[in-house]
């Protein structure tokens, strides 16, 4: 495969990646910060997989179940046809207790079409990244496989086909429907072949049911439905965080060293994400989201880190795994992220933008609102003390501080909402001093951040270097989408930034050279900021054209490629497909209304 031709599977515990031919390529359990145990995206030959092989006469065709996260792949060819059903199980518990039956198991449920169709099973685990040699071994009534050396971890297969021709890759004839479960842990009560399928059917309505409860919208529901599916996936129930992607080490592009961990919880990348989830009827997400910062923020003082692990871990040491080739050769591939130490004064801003969207909703109400009114006064307290200095950017620059236009932006977003909680509090003793911290803020971007040559706002004071990330600055409500300024910073930004309908980040060199592809929520930026300013038209047509770039299954990864459009970096990338269903929401807002509109001028009513 020459892209990224992968569909995700998960139960809000973990993941794995499918390839378009039906093998798992991609698995860490019982976690999604876990070791992995399919690694073959990152080494073709040393990473293990679980795939099925057929012969050539066979074609192959893959699809999602309706409104859910399973995905289907068909094997077909004149004589004969057969489905593999993959999932993993998540459903509400029957002890009435509340919580889901979600279990670190991958449930591969083979459904006969028609004929006798054969095929082998290539099962192949390579256990903590193929460090060390595995094991598999017959024990039975399951295939367990096993390391001897190094870190032990072992996981289980449990099947209704004969476990000697799975684990050597015999030809199997299929005369009915059968089962594969592999699971982390050893299954206590026996697995047979209708337990599976009630599995499959629980987790179906699971899906559908969680489907239902998203807000609708007449234009471009089916996209931003699985987008919503793709965010929900990528969240970790256990503590509320949300992860960025699934994977590790992607490269932004092919043969470069610009890979990193995303398997962590950026506060900037998962505030955006519940915000959206949120506006989608979602709410509980935001509520697990707001209690996952209270737990990790547990002292006034403590100041906030610009990423965390899942479950709330503050260091994310990085390590290189030399053993493995890479994507595509793509070396280091990395375990662990070192810009958990840096310092990025936007991630207060878009925090405190969900927290008080949340207030909005629910005012005093809210659960926890005492602890999250700490958090808003610690914040703003951070903010004052800290907006004046130069900062690492939202790109997270790792050699060099600047004064980024968007980091500014961000602490005056933080005070302004601060603002704006503290009136719905009616707390108003704080208000003028924050007020005139908040317009301080603002004189401040607006004297410096402007560029009367470029007659746009630039990355940085100072600088000529444009900014995608600059075009957020109506969005956040700095600057009103008719006011000149926005209106020549989105033409002069796309002027500069956006090459073959997709959009570079910055031009500029950073630590690693100059980036080469296109990231992909910032022309999904560029999109939203065109139509905003009256270019709809235009908009539309480049959203459409954007969204033939994603794969087979409408999924996007951080990076496309300008000129092959290939899908690069790591997958599926939660920052794409959350600007992905705000562009979305935008168009079916707006265009529903002029449909309305021209509706009701077209009555007699009205005339």
């Amino acid at each position: 495969m020459d892209s990224l031709d992968y569909g995700i599977i998960g139960n809000c515990k973990s993941s794995a990646l499918v390839s378009k031919n039906g093998s798992i390529d991609w698995c860490c359990l019982p976690n999604f910060n876990s070791a992995s145990v399919f690694a073959k995206l990152l080494d073709e030959h040393k990473g293990g997989h679980f795939s099925f092989e057929v012969d050539d006469s066979y074609s192959i065709s893959q699809k999602y179940l309706w409104k859910t996260n399973i995905l289907c792949t068909t094997y077909s060819n004149e004589n004969a046809a057969f489905q593999v059903i993959d999932f993993m199980p998540r459903y509400p518990k029957e002890n009435g207790n509340g919580g889901f039956y979600s279990p670190p198991d991958i449930i591969r449920y083979i459904y006969l079409l028609h004929g006798n169709p054969t095929m082998r099973v290539n099962y192949n685990p390579k256990l903590d990244y193929a460090k060390e040699k595995t094991y598999t071994e017959n024990h039975r009534y399951y295939l367990k496989s096993f390391t001897k050396e190094g870190k032990y971890d072992s996981l289980y297969l449990y099947t209704s086909l004969d476990l000697d021709m799975v684990m050597n890759g015999e030809e199997i004839t299929l005369t009915g429907n059968e089962y594969f479960l592999m699971g982390y842990h050893e299954k206590l009560v026996e697995q047979n072949l209708e337990r599976a399928y009630l599995k499959f059917q629980r987790t179906k309505t699971y899906w559908m049911n969680w489907v239902e409860k998203t807000t609708k919208f007449p234009h471009y529901n089916e996209e931003i439905t699985r987008s919503a599916l793709v965010l929900k996936a990528l969240t970790f129930e256990k503590t509320g965080a949300v992860l960025a992607a699934a994977t590790t080490s992607l490269p932004e592009t092919i043969g470069e060293v610009r890979n990193w961990d995303y398997r962590f919880c950026w506060i900037r990348d998962a505030s955006m994400v519940i915000k959206v989830m949120a506006g989608l009827g979602h709410l509980g997400s935001a509520h697990n989201f707001l209690q996952f910062i209270i737990d990790i923020i547990p002292n006034k003082d403590e100041k906030m880190q610009i990423m965390y692990g899942i479950s709330g871990e503050k260091e994310l040491t990085e390590h290189i795994l030399d053993h493995l080739d890479g994507y595509k050769g793509s070396k280091p591939v990395r375990i662990g992220n070192a810009a958990y130490v840096q310092k990025q004064n936007d991630i207060y801003g878009i925090l405190m933008e969900v927290i008080f969207q949340q207030f909005l909703q629910f005012e005093t109400t809210l659960e926890n609102s005492e602890e999250l009114w700490t958090i808003v006064r610690g914040i703003v307290r951070i903010v004052e003390e800290h907006w004046k200095q130069p900062d690492k950017g939202i790109w997270e620059f790792r050699t060099e501080e600047r004064h980024f236009t968007f980091s500014k932006l961000l602490c005056w977003v933080a005070v302004d909402r601060a603002v704006k909680i503290g009136e719905i509090l009616r707390k108003g003793i704080k208000d003028q001093k924050w007020k005139a911290l908040r317009q301080e803020i603002y004189e401040d971007i607006y004297k410096n951040a402007w560029n009367e040559e470029k007659q746009a706002y630039t990355q940085s004071y100072g600088s000529s270097d444009l900014d995608a990330s600059t075009l957020l600055m109506e969005t956040y409500g700095f600057i009103k989408a008719k006011d000149p300024r926005f209106i020549s910073t989105v033409q002069a930004t796309e002027r500069e930034l956006c090459y073959n309908g997709l959009m570079f980040r910055y031009k500029n060199k950073d630590d690693f050279g100059i980036p080469s592809s296109s990231f992909t929520i910032c022309t999904f930026w560029l999109i939203n900021s065109l139509y905003k300013i009256g270019e709809k038209d235009r908009a539309i047509g480049m959203f459409n054209e954007l969204l033939s770039y994603s794969n087979h299954l409408g999924l996007f990864s951080e990076d496309i490629d300008f000129e092959s459009k290939r899908l690069l970096g790591n997958f599926p990338q939660a920052y794409s497909h959350l600007a992905l269903i705000e562009t979305a929401m935008n168009f079916s807002h707006s265009l529903t209304s002029e449909e309305d509109l021209l509706k009701m001028l077209q009555t007699e009513d009205f005339l």
